[in-house]
């Protein structure tokens, strides 16, 4: 079976691409092993900094093939017992994304939907093109949603709008998706390359350390309370401090010239 899962490091940015084009990249079980396995080996990848995730052709990802055959799907109805130990590894995923310690970009090329969305949901920051297609679409199939959408969603736009978004499914475009803050930016199909070039090297120019010590403070302050964030944010900003990159970076500012760090 050919590879559904690739992956390509340029400098310190990731490029990872899911390739099921036939099925619009929908989410089948080979595909999830690939990619887990594909996060797996680039979080523990001590020189990519970034990683952007994207779709092949003309889709992001479509979610789960609802149409393939049972053993490629998560759920098949074989049993209420292995279609949850299926579909918890798959949460597993997604989970993994959210946390691995590099800032993860979702470079929306196409259809987004249902699982697919979650998928891109996942990601620290999210770029589109302007024929990108977004749907949450788990009700109108029947489904109540999975791989952490609505958790997702409902920290990005709050609960009000994932309350609409996911009760009220339906089609919406990228210029939509950037007035309720889901993507950062959207470009026509032609300059799409280019942004998330764009996007990824400026993530990729920044301090390392401080950039994965402040990711880990956005994902401590979206569970911690104040009184326990505090602690290890005033850690985490005292050893920063001390880096050589943190000397540069006030170097740079006083002869105002760009800073080029290390990760020292």
């Amino acid at each position: 079976m050919a590879a559904q899962v690739t992956c390509s490091i340029t400098g310190s940015i990731a490029n990872i691409t899911l390739r099921n084009d036939e099925r619009r990249n929908a989410l089948s079980v080979h595909l999830l092993g690939e990619l887990n396995d594909t996060l797996a080996r680039i979080e523990a990848h001590p020189d990519v900094h970034v990683v952007v995730l994207t779709g092949s052709g003309r889709a992001f990802c479509v979610g789960a093939d609802l149409g393939a055959a049972p053993e490629a799907r998560s759920l098949r109805r074989d049993s209420v017992e292995a279609d949850t130990a299926r579909l918890r590894d798959a949460a597993r995923i997604v989970q993994r994304l959210y946390e691995m310690p590099q800032i993860t970009v979702a470079a929306i090329n196409g259809a987004c939907a249902g699982a697919g969305l979650s998928l891109a949901l996942a990601a620290d920051l999210r770029v589109a093109t302007r024929s990108a297609v977004f749907n949450t679409a788990f009700l109108t199939a029947g489904l109540s949603g999975d791989l952490g959408g609505i958790w997702f969603l409902t920290k990005i736009l709050g609960g009000a709008k994932a309350r609409e978004l996911f009760l009220l499914p339906g089609k919406f475009d990228a210029t939509r998706a950037l007035q309720l803050g889901l993507v950062t930016s959207i470009s026509d199909d032609e300059g799409f390359e280019q942004l998330t070039h764009d996007v990824a090297s400026r993530l990729a120019a920044a301090a390392p350390r401080a950039a994965r010590a402040m990711k880990q403070n956005l994902l401590d302050a979206a569970h911690l309370p104040l009184s326990v964030y505090l602690g290890p944010e005033t850690e985490r900003m005292v050893r920063s401090f001390h880096t050589d990159d943190a000397v540069e970076a006030a170097s740079a500012f006083l002869q105002r010239r760009e800073p080029v760090f290390a990760g020292r």
